[in-house]
């Protein structure tokens, strides 16, 4: 077999890559903000603080906020999912393999995606964030949510459809069980879970199950967040690159990105505790 590859081939397997990853990777890159095709190892999120309203006399100097102005760093860092696709292998076999493994790729990326995201959320609890509601020795309640949407509403977190919460599937099988958070008699139709995926919208928040949130001796940590209080920086998007080795007799398709995200305001991010003792 030649040692070249077809050009065409390539350009297609990156296409089916960067297509599952959109379809089926991150499930949170959409709700925290984005810093695109940073060049560097690093980039700043900035921080602004509240400003203040004041009056001025007739004629007077208008009033200046003084805004405070914090850049946050966040590092970026390398990431890889290959494997090997034999040639002799791929003529035995009924399936795409090509596909398969564009979609396992995906997937590994997407899972890190997520990983990086929730890492700078759960980051807010060892800095001490003082928005938690902790466990109790009981699972997710409507009387946790409300605490959680007041403590938002007491910091001044806006509620402007940007808020978003995300818990584990086991709260997210509780939070069914609550009528005002799931019967339309409450919410509306229009709000229950969105179709094609678990999803629905109550108390102007985004609600979503996400099964890699960290859970240490029995207990899950839910976030509730604001999209601006989390960045997400990207230097590198999914790529894919795409090799032959004659001595395998097969191609090794390496998928790789390079990301990373951080906290960057622990004002916007509010933690739900919650008890996943077994039954």
């Amino acid at each position: 077999m030649s040692t070249d590859i077809s050009t065409a081939f390539v350009k297609q397997f990156e296409q089916e890559v960067h297509l599952a990853y959109q379809r089926m990777g991150s499930k949170l890159r959409g709700t925290v903000r984005n810093a695109n095709n940073v060049k560097g190892s690093s980039t700043t999120f900035q921080k602004i603080g509240k400003g203040v309203a004041a009056t001025k006399s007739t004629h007077g100097i208008v009033p200046v906020m003084n805004l405070d102005h914090t850049a946050v760093e966040c590092s970026l860092q390398d990431f890889y999912a290959g494997d090997w696709v034999d040639r002799l292998d791929e003529m035995k076999i009924a399936h795409d393999e090509r596909a398969v493994i564009a979609s396992a790729g995906a997937y590994a990326l997407g899972r890190k995606t997520d990983e990086l995201i929730i890492d700078a959320l759960a980051s807010a609890d060892v800095m001490g964030n003082t928005m938690v509601i902790e466990d109790n020795n009981t699972g997710m309640s409507i009387d946790k949510l409300l605490e959680a949407f007041e403590l938002l509403g007491a910091a001044e977190v806006p509620d402007d459809a940007q808020r978003f919460c995300i818990v584990g599937y086991k709260q997210w099988a509780q939070l069914l069980k609550i009528p005002e958070f799931a019967s339309a008699d409450y919410v509306g139709a229009d709000a229950l879970p969105f179709k094609g995926t678990q999803a629905k919208e109550w108390l102007g928040t985004t609600f979503m199950p996400h099964s890699g949130l960290p859970v240490a001796s029995d207990i899950r940590s839910c976030f509730w967040y604001h999209k601006t209080a989390i960045g997400h920086a990207a230097g590198a998007d999914v790529a894919t690159d795409i090799t032959w080795h004659g001595d395998r007799a097969a191609h090794f398709v390496n998928n790789m990105m390079s990301q990373g995200a951080a906290l960057v305001d622990i004002t916007g991010v509010a933690i739900i505790k919650c008890d996943e003792t077994p039954d």
